[in-house]
Order: C-alpha cells, then structure tokens, then sequence
C-alpha cells in the first residue's frame, strides 16, 4: 500500500451460474485535499455512485486508474457473468473508502504518497476533473458487539481504516490505538472515542516494529479484541505473539498485511494468516 496502501490485485471475476459482477462505477474527482506532506484525501463524485453501499468499518474499494491519456477503461459483463476488458484491464489498487456521503454522492479516499508506485502518482498529480472508477465496496470484517475491550494498531495505510473503526466502537468500549508514523508531521485528528487513548509512534528502524514493541508490552486482558494492520512482515509477528505466545482465541485477532518492504503490488487479501 514503498509505504502505501499502494497494493492489490485484480479480483475475481465472477464463474458461470455466479453472480454477475458490477462493473466498477465511472467517477471525477471533486475536490483534493492534503493531509499532512505524505497523506492526501482525495473526493469522487458522480452518477454512478448512486446505490453506492454504505461501506462497513474497515472496509475496501477496488480503484481503477486511467491510462496516460486519463481515459479509464470501461468494462461489459459477458453472458457468463464476468466482467471482460474490451480496452485492457486497467492498473487496480485497493483501498478503505475513509467516508460515503449518499446525500451529496460523494466518496472520499485517502492516498499515501510513498513515492513511485502507479496510484501515488495518480493521487500527487490528482486534481479536480481527473477520472477514475471504483469496485465495490467489500470486506469481511464486522465489530463484535460483545468486545468490550480493543487494541488497535496501524501505520499510514492503516490510517482510513482505524478512523472507520473508532467510528464504529460502541461508547462504552475501552482501548488503545496505536499508529506508527514517520514523524510528528504525519499525525492527524482521528475521531474521539472517550474510552480508547491514541497514541503515536514515530519510525524508528524496520516499518512495523515500534507497533510490535507497543503490543508486546501493553500487558491487556484475555478478552481484548486486537485490530491490526501494517507492513507484512510485522503483522506476522504480532499475529504469532498474539495467537501462539498469547494462545488468544482466532476470532479476537483481526491482521492485515496492507503492504510489504521491496514488493510493488502486495495483495489485497494478505491477512497474515501462513
């Protein structure tokens, strides 16, 4: 998601007797708004995203970006259900939609820019008129009404995700939020939630390990839930001290790998599981 939420993977494209696929809505882009210097929100509009779904917390988008040109390729779906590319399957990335406002029909994504990847650059030079189009949205997971204890932790990629999260959080839930960021300029508001206490941690060494560091001291209970997204590598040693050194039971752990040291294109359904 390089430090990005730059990442996917083309998604499955239906089967015959399957459901018929949607092709992704056609939308322009409305307004571009900087965050801090390497984080940007950028804002969709368009018919299309009538009967948009109201994305569940944490959830993902599939954006297809536009060739040089700024045409975005338009896809049919064929007799057996799937969608085929008359044009070329165009460059697609995943992201967490941050907000859908179904009464003024527009959408707003935010970018990391990390550096050279397609939707980095796509996102830096974005501006209103630029055209896009979007898939979904989806995703699995849901907030266990019965949690009454959360800890969450997340790098930038992780940022639109943990803000839709903390939205979502019953009030009368306690916790911790922990984002590791590259210095205080990258901080953000996130939305208040009286009962969870943010904390932010500057990069310092490999991406990921001032979260792991944060996990392994935060000395919770055994019903805490845990959210966690951020570069691979560390999911996978927060995910192995939680569910082999902690023995908590799976459904308490939610990871995700949202990118990975050196790798361009990491997929989208890396959930750090191997």
């Amino acid at each position: 998601m390089s430090l990005p939420p730059d990442s996917g993977r083309p998604g499955a494209q239906g089967r015959p007797g399957g459901p018929r696929r949607r092709p992704p809505r056609q939308v322009e882009v409305v307004d571009v708004k900087p965050l801090t210097p390497r984080l940007v929100a950028v804002v969709f509009a368009g018919e299309s995203l009538a009967g948009f779904a109201e994305p569940t917390p944490t959830a993902h988008i599939k954006l297809f970006l536009p060739d040089t040109e700024g045409n975005v390729a338009r896809p049919v779906v064929g007799l057996d259900g799937r969608l085929e590319w008359p044009d070329g399957r165009p460059t697609m990335r995943t992201y967490t939609p941050r907000r859908f406002d179904a009464e003024a029909g527009t959408l707003e994504v935010w970018f990391v820019l990390h550096g050279d990847g397609p939707a980095a650059r796509w996102a830096a030079q974005a501006e209103p008129g630029s055209r896009a189009a979007i898939g979904g949205p989806g995703g699995r997971f849901s907030v266990d009404p019965t949690a009454t204890s959360w800890w969450i932790g997340g790098d930038e990629s992780a940022l639109p995700a943990i803000a839709t999260l903390l939205e979502a959080l019953p009030d009368d839930v306690t916790g911790q939020v922990h984002l590791e960021v590259e210095g205080p300029e990258a901080r953000i508001d996130l939305p208040a939630h009286a009962g969870v206490e943010v904390t932010w941690h500057d990069r310092v060494g490999e991406p990921g390990a001032a979260l792991v560091d944060a996990l392994n001291q935060a000395g919770l209970g055994d019903d805490t839930h845990f959210w966690i997204a951020c570069e691979a590598s560390a999911v996978r040693k927060a995910r192995s001290y939680l569910l082999d050194d902690r023995a908590l039971p799976r459904p308490q752990v939610t990871t995700r790998g949202y990118w990975r040291v050196g790798e361009a294109n990491h997929p989208d359904h890396d959930f750090g599981e191997d």
